[in-house]
C-alpha cells in the first residue's frame, strides 16, 4: 500500500470539501445580498424623519402643459386659472410645444402662449419658457408633422429659426426669468426623438443667449441616471429631475434609496454651485407603468404617489435646498380634485401663498 499517495488522496478530499464549503457560502452571501437589495429598493419607504414642510419663499413652482392637461380631459384655460387663482402659484414653467406654434410651416400662431404669459402676468408669475424640440411631456420631442420629411441639416436650421421665432416674442416680457433649451437632452433611452447632437445643443445655446444675454439658460438632466457633467459644461443653471418611486418592468415599483447628500455630492463633482441648481421635475404624480393616468385605481396610484408619499416627497425636496423646485404633476391634482379627490390639490394650497 502506498501511504504517501493515500495521505494525498485524502488531502485532495478535505481540500475540495474546504472549496466546496467555500463556495456554498459565497453562494449564501449572493443570495442574502440580492435579497437585502430587493428588500431596500420594493418594500421600505424612504420618508424624511421629520416632515413639517416649512421652505423659503418663492421656493416651489410648477410645470404646466396645456398637452397634458387636455389629454387628461381637462379644459386647460380652467385648470390653468385655477393653478393661477386657488393655489396662487407664483413660479410656472411652460413647454412651449413647436407643433401647437407652427401647425403650418411658416404660419406662427402664439395665441395660447401669449394667453398663459399675459393670465400669469395679471397675477405676479415669472415663467420658465422651455423651447427647442424637445420640451416637457411624451413623447418629449413634439415637432410638427410636416418636420418629418426634412432632412437632419434642414431639421436642425428650422429648429433654430423657430427658437428665434418664439425668444424674439417674449423676451421683452418682464415676466419671463429663464430660458430652458431642450429638455433632457443627454436621457437618449426616453422619448421618440432623433439621435442628440450635442454640438447642436450647445449651437441653440448660443443662440438664444445672442438673442437675450441678460437672462440665464437652463439645461436639464436625470437626477439619478446622469452624471450632471455634460449639462452642467453648456447651461447656466442645471435643472434635475428628482423621483423616489419608479416602476421596472421586471421588479415592479422601486424605491429610490437615496439620500440627499448623494445629489450634494453629484452637484459638487459636476462643479454646480447651489446657486446653479434647481429640481425642475420632483415626482407629484403617480408612476404609470402602461396605460392612462386617468384609468388608475386608488390602490395603484398609492404605489407610487400616495398621499404620504407626496409629502415625503415634498419635504425630500425642502431638505435638498436647491436654489428652487418645480413640481411635476399640477395637471393631475387638478383632474383628482374634480373626479373627487381633493387631497393632493388642498396640500398644494400650502405650498404657494
Amino acid at each position: 500500500m502506498n501511504i504517501k499517495k493515500i495521505l494525498k488522496n485524502i488531502k485532495k478530499y478535505f481540500l475540495n470539501k474546504k472549496e466546496l464549503l467555500v463556495l456554498k457560502i459565497m453562494a449564501i452571501a449572493v443570495i442574502v445580498v440580492f435579497a437585502l437589495i430587493v428588500y431596500f429598493l420594493k418594500f421600505v419607504n424612504y420618508y424624511p424623519l421629520q416632515e413639517n414642510l416649512k421652505y423659503r419663499p418663492g421656493f416651489f413652482g410648477v410645470t404646466f402643459s396645456t398637452e397634458y392637461a387636455t389629454s387628461l380631459g381637462l379644459n386647460w384655460k380652467n385648470t390653468y386659472q385655477a393653478i393661477l387663482g386657488e393655489l396662487q402659484v407664483k413660479e410656472i414653467r411652460i413647454p412651449i410645444y413647436w407643433d401647437q406654434i407652427e401647425k403650418k410651416e411658416g404660419v406662427y400662431d402664439f395665441s395660447k402662449y401669449d394667453y398663459l404669459v399675459k393670465q400669469g402676468e395679471k397675477h405676479h408669475v415669472k415663467f420658465i419658457l422651455s423651447i427647442g424640440r424637445r420640451v416637457p411631456r411624451w413623447p418629449e420631442c413634439h415637432g410638427p408633422d410636416w418636420l418629418k420629411t426634412k432632412k437632419t441639416t434642414t431639421a436642425e436650421a428650422l429648429t433654430l429659426q423657430m427658437i428665434t421665432t418664439v425668444v424674439n416674442r417674449y423676451k421683452l416680457n418682464p415676466s419671463v426669468e429663464y430660458w430652458q433649451v431642450e429638455n433632457e437632452p443627454f436621457l437618449a433611452t426616453f422619448g421618440i426623438c432623433p439621435p442628440l447632437d450635442k454640438n447642436f445643443l450647445k449651437q441653440e445655446f448660443k443662440l438664444v443667449h445672442s438673442l437675450d444675454p441678460q437672462r440665464q439658460i437652463i439645461i436639464t438632466g436625470s437626477g439619478e441616471m446622469s452624471s450632471w457633467r455634460q449639462e452642467a459644461q453648456i447651461g447656466d443653471i442645471f435643472g434635475s429631475t428628482l423621483y423616489r418611486v419608479v416602476y421596472d418592468p421586471w421588479f415592479g415599483y422601486l424605491h429610490y434609496p437615496l439620500p440627499t447628500s448623494f445629489y450634494r455630492l453629484k452637484a459638487k463633482l459636476a462643479g454646480l454651485s447651489q446657486q446653479r441648481l434647481m429640481v425642475l421635475e420632483l415626482q407629484a404624480e403617480p408612476w404609470v407603468p402602461h396605460g392612462n393616468i386617468t384609468a388608475m385605481t386608488p390602490t395603484q396610484i398609492n404605489k407610487s404617489m400616495s398621499v404620504a408619499q407626496f409629502k415625503a416627497n415634498l419635504q425630500y425636496a425642502i431638505n435638498l435646498n436647491f436654489r428652487r423646485t418645480y413640481l411635476w404633476g399640477v395637471e393631475w391634482w387638478y383632474f383628482e380634485k374634480q373626479h373627487g379627490n381633493p387631497a393632493y390639490w388642498n396640500i398644494a394650497k400650502t405650498l404657494f401663498k
